[in-house]
């Protein structure tokens, strides 16, 4: 979004200068009318070639959102108005990309228009849940606590999900590495092994024979393999988007060891922190049931939110609904009960994801502890492999001669 620099001068007569944000000269001059300024000269600034480049390639990820959703807790628990606390965001950020974003919600508060709908036009960037949050903080009158507590989640999701992520790392480098040192192998290394085993008329073993088919498989069509591997990775992502595609791929990575159950703990984890803050919110338990269905990352258990909302609309209690579904541990539906019957299930959904979330810590740092031994005797198998089918023929030629 272009910036101007302007001189203006105040309803006092003083003369003011600075800069303003704007899509036009019209927005820009409008802009600074509100703000009761007369415009006496407005100058487009040019931005450098590089630094636009840059900015328009950087995305709004969603440690932006986390921090905005803090920072503006801050400010309003401070008493600043929406407007002053969105200009300060915008001016500190330092992703352009996010900083045109908080522009245009803050021209929309300008112009009369509230926080919630405002954040709903960027729905890639402000899932559901955070816009019904905004607007039942909004209609309550109790956005400070709203924003509070909207802040204290999201910072807990980014924590959770940095752990998960950072104990997949290892694993993911050391299968990386596995594949390129395998793919060095039959494409440099065993051709030239090959072409000394001709050379001498070695007689080679069962496993050298595979090896050096394999090796020249890849060496002659490597192009197919590369082909079908993008082929096969794009046609399975369109696949995994159909119905059925989902239905399976969600099913199998549920019933995957280990991997399986640590997803569905994941799931758990954000769906009870998210429910009972919904709750905590005031929105009645059918509506926060809908609008967090989209937000879970399987279909089992949108399928099975689907079902609970429509018996739980007929008057089935909650607890007992849950514990019909096989994706839902007993202990939802106990801790559910518990929480209908003391009027108090906000905070025992919170309980629950904290209950969650340990457990999930805890099969993270089990998972990691049985991956590695696991990959390292995958490893072992491989390597021990090529190194016998190398070393036989080798060894096979050196007694030749003596």
């Amino acid at each position: 979004m272009p910036s101007y620099s302007y001189k203006a001068r105040d309803p006092v007569g003083k003369s003011v200068t600075g800069l303003v944000e704007a899509p036009g000269t019209s927005q820009a001059t409008k802009l600074l009318r509100d703000k009761q300024l007369f415009v006496v000269s407005l100058t487009e600034m040019k931005e450098k070639i590089i630094a636009s480049m840059v900015a328009r390639f950087k995305r709004v990820g969603f440690a932006d959102i986390v921090n905005f959703t803090r920072q503006l807790s801050t400010m309003i628990v401070a008493g600043l108005s929406l407007p002053e606390s969105l200009t300060i965001l915008r001016t500190q950020t330092a992703n352009p990309a996010f900083g045109r974003v908080l522009l245009d919600i803050e021209h929309q508060i300008v112009g009369g228009g509230n926080l919630g709908d405002s954040l709903a036009k960027y729905p890639s960037y402000f899932s559901p849940i955070y816009v019904a949050l905004i607007r039942a903080g909004e209609s309550s009158g109790t956005l400070d606590k709203v924003l509070a507590r909207l802040a204290e989640t999201l910072e807990d999701q980014r924590e959770f999900r940095s752990k998960v992520a950072g104990a997949m790392i290892y694993p993911i480098i050391i299968v990386i590495a596995m594949v390129v040192v395998v793919m060095i192998m039959m494409t440099v290394v065993i051709p030239k092994l090959t072409d000394l085993y001709r050379d001498f008329g070695v007689t080679l073993p069962v496993s050298t024979q595979i090896l050096i088919s394999i090796s020249t498989f890849f060496v002659r069509f490597w192009w197919l393999v590369i082909a079908l591997g993008v082929g096969g990775f794009v046609f399975f992502g369109k696949w995994r988007k159909t119905p059925l595609g989902q239905r399976i791929v969600d099913t199998i990575s549920l019933r995957i060891p280990l991997f399986g159950e640590l997803q569905k703990k994941v799931i758990l984890v954000d769906f009870t922190r998210t429910l009972g803050m919904l709750i905590s919110a005031g929105i009645h338990i059918l509506e926060g049931l809908q609008i967090l269905r989209d937000s879970l990352g399987n279909v089992l258990f949108r399928d099975a939110i689907t079902e609970i909302s429509q018996k739980v609309e007929k008057g089935f209690p909650l607890g007992d609904t849950f514990g019909q579904y096989a994706v839902f541990p007993p202990i939802v539906s106990q801790m559910m009960r518990v929480g209908e019957e003391t009027g108090k299930l906000d905070d025992t959904l919170s309980k629950l994801s904290r209950y969650f979330e340990t457990e999930s810590d805890h099969m993270v740092k089990g998972l990691t502890t049985a991956i590695e031994p696991i990959i390292m005797v995958v490893l072992g198998v491989g390597v021990g492999f090529i190194v016998i089918s190398v070393i036989t023929p080798i060894y096979n030629l050196t007694s030749q001669f003596k």
